[in-house]
């Protein structure tokens, strides 16, 4: 199982398509509201009703923590102290963690990016702290998957894919949907 984080301000695409990427390979994703409430609103004012609230979820049961970015849903999910926790202890476990666009910058915060690679929305480089901040549009660095924004959220979710169901269903995905046409 999968947790997308879905606060205040979320980057509707980083969130949709992941789940919708997810899902479409098989995954179990789940949406976690971080608001107290299962309705949540995305920057652009859509609403989304989430599967769980925050207090809801299992972490044991889950193998992986998404952050989707917009601002503020990134700084809103760093200001959650409960998630923040969460964060660190399945780094401190190597278990999965990723974030796009603003939200590799709650890794740096907590010093997760110290002598790895990542990548961040242009611009916000300063947010990876101790990191090797590098321009590719995804990234791969021990447990962490860092990208860089909503242009990058369907390579984003097909490299999820890749390290949970392998690389072999990631490329059926990426054909089935027809991201690059040879």
């Amino acid at each position: 199982m999968v947790y997308v984080h879905l606060a205040e301000g979320f980057e509707e695409i980083e969130a949709i398509a992941c789940v919708d990427l997810m899902r479409r390979a098989g995954m179990e994703a789940v949406t976690v509201s971080m608001t107290g409430e299962k309705s949540v609103k995305s920057v652009r004012g859509i609403g989304i009703e989430a599967d769980l609230l925050f207090e809801e979820a299992d972490y044991e049961a889950c193998e992986m923590i998404v952050l989707p970015g917009g601002m503020p849903g990134a700084k809103n999910l760093g200001e959650h102290k409960g998630l923040v926790q969460k964060i660190r202890e399945f780094d401190q476990k190597n278990k999965w963690i990723a974030a796009i666009c603003a939200a590799p910058m709650i890794l740096g915060r907590e010093g997760l990016l110290k002598g790895r690679k990542a990548t961040i929305f242009p611009g916000m480089e300063n947010h990876l702290t101790g990191a090797e901040a590098v321009r590719d549009r995804v990234v791969i660095d021990g447990n962490l998957i860092t990208s860089k924004g909503p242009g990058t959220a369907m390579e984003f979710a097909v490299a999820i894919v890749g390290v949970l169901k392998g690389q072999n269903v990631a490329e059926l995905l990426e054909k089935d949907l027809v991201m690059y046409e040879k």
